[in-house]
């Protein structure tokens, strides 16, 4: 009878103390277009993957208002089944949050890229072909320290500092959001070396119609010791009950060190949402860079589906 209790006891407390762990939620996107394509002056038809993941996200209520969270992303490739770069190629971070805002720990996605350009990419929020490709993103996203600050009435403050490890330079990495009905406000600040790059980026919901664009100046963020150049983007969505239709244009200028190495790219798209999750879609995108320029030249006419669970 005294082992039946003792195990009964022993029961009751690891359920209580499963009852405490982390809640996990599971969430993912499948997102694949047939495209017909032009790459250089090579035409080929592809089946292509737009940013397709697999993710894990959850919190643990410690009391006090204090909160410990994970996340874990995975990428591949939904045409072959294949990884997408590093295993974790989306986030994967531990954090604490609470009234003194969030402390995060581990891969992430740069806040300044978040904050100006992934926002206005309506779209297909920023993934394929028709993905922006002329803002510099400095790729500083690993071994990050990383603070935002609480909501203060829609502004929220971003920093995060990348250790080198004695094999690549130090990141830093800053930016500021602020949001008030219609009107979104960002900007962004990054350093890699002797790249930077900082934007201001603006979109505002008027009704039916969504308009947004940023600014990007950078150095040395595409072209080794390039030089600077500006790049901008504008983009606009007008919706009609289940339909979207997408329009966009960006250009870069040349980097002052290196003559024919601006670019331009064209974004035309058409969306019609099957539910909240799922959408059929369609675009056009145009890409001309300059001989010296890292962006090539690039047409593609594509058809897609987007799950999102």
């Amino acid at each position: 009878m005294k082992q039946t209790l003792i195990v009964a006891a022993v029961a009751l407390l690891a359920a209580g103390s499963a009852a405490a762990q982390s809640s996990v939620t599971i969430y993912g996107r499948l997102n694949v277009t047939a495209e017909a394509l032009k790459v250089n002056g090579v035409s080929t038809k592809q089946l292509r993957d737009n940013a397709s993941r697999l993710g894990f996200r959850g919190t643990e209520d410690l009391g006090g208002g204090l909160k410990a969270g994970f996340l874990l992303e995975h990428r591949f490739n939904v045409d072959t089944g294949t990884v997408t770069g590093d295993f974790y190629a989306g986030d994967s971070l531990v954090s604490l949050s609470g009234g003194f805002g969030q402390i995060r720990l581990g891969r992430i996605t740069s806040e300044a890229y978040y904050a100006t350009a992934d926002y206005i990419s309506l779209n297909n929020h920023d993934t394929g072909t028709s993905a922006d490709a002329l803002y510099a993103y400095l790729g500083n996203n690993k071994n990050k320290i990383a603070y935002n600050t609480p909501d203060m009435g829609g502004l929220v403050f971003h920093a995060s500092v990348s250790a080198g490890e004695g094999v690549t330079t130090r990141g830093y990495d800053f930016a500021a959001v602020y949001d008030s009905g219609p009107l979104h406000l960002g900007a962004g600040y990054e350093k890699q070396g002797n790249a930077n790059q900082y934007a201001v980026r603006g979109l505002y919901e008027l009704g039916a119609v969504t308009l947004g664009g940023y600014i990007q100046r950078d150095k040395n963020g595409y072209i080794a010791n390039g030089g600077n150049r500006t790049t901008w983007r504008v983009t606009g969505m007008y919706t009609m009950g289940a339909s979207e239709l997408h329009a966009g244009y960006g250009a870069a200028s040349k980097y002052s060190n290196t003559p024919n190495s601006g670019g331009t790219q064209w974004v035309l798209g058409y969306n019609y949402n099957l539910s909240k999750r799922t959408k059929v879609y369609g675009y056009y995108t145009k890409l001309d860079g300059k001989v010296a320029s890292t962006y090539g030249d690039l047409t593609s006419l594509a058809v897609g589906v987007r799950h999102n669970f």
